[in-house]
């Protein structure tokens, strides 16, 4: 491999452009190619970058000279076959979440990734974020105490998307970071949506997920309201942690505040004889480096690539978010009737015709 690994981005759109414009930043890598059907976003990623070869041919973009890694930013139900391609070139991928539209797909590029000797990495960007980092370090030292809950809000409005609804087009990413921070997957999941725009597919949705020792997750995403969110809040019996991405003076505050069963007092008798404590404390806003998390995600790929090192987001972690958005899915079918999480076994169910028929009409 040479000390300067060669990029195509596939796909030119916001996130293609922007994924050209950092790796053409960092060290170590350039974007040799840039595919799109879109002849339009092609100018325009020649009028921004002129070195560049730009393509409507996912073959030529593949096998210009130079290139080692393939970055795929399509729109998302075309993530699978486009992946594949690149895999089975002999690309290393970044690809862009979800990482397909359902399970056996994307446990197909893991096993060809892993077959191939290949780096396989999804994409999930708030994992390269300092302040969810900020917040996993409370919580792994035990700062938070007990955790009881978490929620995450993702709210906008728009951009509404023609491939697939607010669950699977929002979701992961809050999906991916309760899993962070919990270290811990799901037992459960149950989730209901509504068409509120009447535009063909859920625009409003919400999720539950039940994790291991009663702690619960919740995730509510949705293109059609007038007030931006991204938020994540973690809820401890010492500590209430808040992450808001949309502040950048405070992006994580820290409630000293919790409420805990005291351990003081003999066993209860009755519900009138419980003793809770209640602790009280400031409020304080640690410091937290400023970085780009795409750029976060981009310098950790070509490190994976060029170093061997694992992926944080690797597609072993990719696969969990997608079968966990499908199992979302089946139950959002059922009105949100909880679907069980066996990760012993394969997801259960996903051969059937009226699964996978369901499945494809959601995602219409």
């Amino acid at each position: 491999m040479s000390d300067t690994i060669g990029i195509a981005v596939l796909g030119a759109g916001y996130w293609g452009i922007n994924y050209v414009r950092l790796f053409n930043e960092l060290p170590g890598a350039r974007v040799v190619s840039v595919c799109d059907a879109r002849v339009e976003r092609l100018l325009e990623v020649k009028r921004r970058f002129p070195d560049v070869s730009v393509t409507t041919d996912l073959a030529e973009a593949l096998h210009h000279p130079g290139v080692e890694a393939a970055v795929v930013c399509t729109n998302a139900t075309a993530h699978y076959e486009v992946a594949k391609q690149c895999l089975e070139a002999g690309k290393h991928v970044l690809i862009e979440k979800p990482m397909a539209t359902n399970t056996a797909h994307a446990q197909e590029l893991l096993d060809l990734a892993q077959s191939s000797g290949l780096v396989l990495m999804v994409g999930h960007i708030f994992l390269y974020n300092a302040g969810v980092q900020t917040m996993k370090s409370y919580i792994d030292r035990g700062d938070v105490g007990q955790v009881y809950y978490v929620y995450a809000r993702r709210t906008n409005l728009g951009p509404i998307r023609s491939d697939v609804n607010a669950l699977w087009d929002l979701a992961p990413h809050d999906v991916s970071i309760l899993n962070l921070l919990l270290n811990q997957l799901p037992q459960w999941v149950s989730a209901v949506g509504t068409r509120a725009l009447r535009n063909g597919r859920e625009d409003v949705g919400f999720m539950v997920l039940g994790y291991p020792d009663g702690v619960i997750g919740h995730v509510h995403v949705s293109w059609a309201e007038p007030n931006k969110v991204r938020e994540v809040v973690v809820v401890g019996s010492d500590r209430r942690i808040v992450f808001n991405d949309l502040d950048p003076l405070e992006r994580v505050r820290i409630y000293e505040k919790g409420i805990a069963l005291s351990t003081d007092e003999p066993e209860p008798s009755s519900y009138g004889e419980y003793q809770f404590s209640i602790r009280d404390g400031a409020i304080i806003s640690p410091k937290i480096e400023v970085s780009e998390p795409l750029k976060n995600q981009c310098s950790h790929f070509l490190d994976c690539v060029a170093n061997g090192c694992v992926p944080l987001s690797g597609g072993e972690n990719g696969v969990e978010v997608v079968r966990i958005m499908e199992a979302a899915t089946l139950s959002m079918l059922g009105r949100g009737q909880p679907v069980e999480l066996n990760w012993d076994k394969p997801q259960q169910g996903e051969a059937t015709h009226e699964y996978q028929t369901g499945i494809a009409s959601a995602l219409r």
